[in-house]
């Protein structure tokens, strides 16, 4: 039989041993999906807002035991956990509210005695998703489209099976009906199969650039629509008039939260030449700070990494980028899947922090002389998720925005993402966009009807 298992990282014991779908039941799965799509499609959006409020209910009520579950399977700091389900709630209250306006007929004044746009639902859509934020990875793709009125299949991660599972049984519990939403235990090898059944009619991926380019290859052989959320290199430009205790404190959270591992992460810091000395010796006297240690503690602010492999490959490129001359301001060890907190300074673009995405509680110090030099060295990245900028001049800031190769420009804010707001990148941090009205319309055919008597 071919099994996953799900390790806890930080004791290294097994949490469970998960059998994979085999493609006899992956197709089964994916024609009952569709079934249901011809009943879910028809349904209104009053019935839909009433399931999907419900999963909020369920959410809130059982966020202890969805939490512990993303800690024991990768890790999450435990309380950490917790707001990521408390976030996913506040997805479902916002779709809940706003998706019928969002998708309502647009009547638009031409020749015709009436003309206006449809949004009509696509059908299957395949979600293949992160072990990062098991829970709000899914949910941000999951709720718009159901809301919209498709029917979602979910290639988790396989080190995080148990949430996959979870997730289906809170839709289920909360009154879903049965394959609107489906976990489909698979490896990655199994994707272009599902992605070639015509009843599977679009793809979105969070993940890596490797396997993003590999799904929109295989979506784009049977031209079917997909959406990319891929790697990021953030940078946070830190002006020299800034709030310094407050931009200290956000570009701690920006870096080490979730111990590093997320796409939007604040990755590369670029500091003004001027405080460059000051603010550096701070943000090491505020890191050596962060606890790290047991997950399930609600004190612990860094716990272990997913897996030991990648902590390995961060413990690389920090050892690589040493090696080239830069600066180990604190951290530098790891023991099996634990990486200490890391400040690596005197970075330049040429060594891996720069050049390479570091997902994990690593951080590389660069400075600069001038505006203009920031925002060179923050769009030298094949990365274009987001950038931060910290200053008290807001209208210079403004001035910046349409400078920057980003998704997403911050202001005195780490980037983050709301379901108020699109959320998506340019270059190799992929294409499309989730979240917000945009994200909802992202699987909807636009349909042009004009009528004349």
């Amino acid at each position: 039989m071919d099994h996953a298992l799900s390790i806890n990282p930080y004791t290294g014991k097994t949490v469970a041993s998960y059998e994979r779908h085999n493609p006899k039941e992956v197709a089964a799965a994916i024609k009952k999906s569709h079934q249901q799509f011809q009943v879910w499609k028809n349904t209104s959006f009053q019935a839909r807002k009433s399931h999907i409020a419900n999963i909020a209910t369920t959410l809130r009520s059982q966020k202890e035991q969805y939490a512990l579950l993303m800690t024991e399977e990768m890790g999450k700091p435990i309380s950490q956990a917790v707001a990521e389900i408390e976030k996913c709630a506040w997805l479902c209250d916002y779709y809940a509210e706003n998706a019928e306006a969002q998708l309502q007929d647009i009547f638009v004044p031409t020749d015709a005695f009436s003309s206006y746009v449809r949004h009509e639902p696509l059908g299957v859509v395949l979600s293949i998703m992160p072990w990062n934020y098991p829970f709000w990875q899914v949910f941000r793709f999951a709720i718009p489209a159901l809301m919209a009125g498709n029917v979602g299949l979910l290639k988790h991660a396989s080190n995080v099976f148990g949430c996959a599972l979870a997730i289906e049984a809170c839709f289920r519990d909360a009154g879903l009906p049965e394959y609107c939403f489906k976990s489909l235990l698979i490896g990655s090898n199994q994707v272009e199969g599902v992605l070639q059944n015509p009843l599977v009619k679009a793809v979105t991926l969070t993940g890596s650039g490797p396997a993003g380019g590999a799904v929109a290859a295989a979506a784009g052989k049977q031209i079917k629509k997909s959406v990319l959320e891929l790697g990021g290199s953030n940078a946070m430009i830190v002006m020299d008039d800034c709030d310094m205790e407050k931009t200290l404190d956000i570009c701690v959270q920006a870096r080490f939260q979730n111990t590093g591992q997320s796409c939007i992460a604040g990755k590369r810091l670029l500091l003004a030449q001027s405080i460059h000395d000051q603010f550096l010796e701070r943000l090491v006297q505020k890191v050596k700070k962060l606890k790290a240690g047991d997950p399930t503690s609600k004190s612990t602010y860094i716990g272990p990494m997913a897996r030991v492999d990648l902590a390995k490959e961060l413990e690389l490129q920090v050892q690589q980028t040493l090696a080239l001359g830069a600066k180990l301001e604190i951290g530098g060890k790891r023991i099996d899947a634990f990486y200490e907190p890391t400040v690596v300074s005197g970075v330049t673009p040429e060594m891996p922090m720069f050049q390479e995405e570091t997902f994990g509680p690593a951080l590389c110090v660069t400075s600069f002389r001038h505006l203009d030099e920031a925002v060179s060295l923050s769009n030298h990245s094949r990365y274009g998720l987001g950038v931060s900028l910290f200053t008290r001049n807001i209208e210079q800031a403004m001035a910046l925005v349409p400078r920057f190769e980003e998704g997403a420009v911050f202001v005195n804010e780490l980037v983050k993402s709301d379901p108020r707001l699109p959320f998506g990148g340019i270059k190799e941090s992929g294409y499309g966009r989730e979240l917000s009205a945009q994200g909802i319309k992202e699987f909807v055919n636009v349909k042009t009807v004009y009528i004349n008597q």
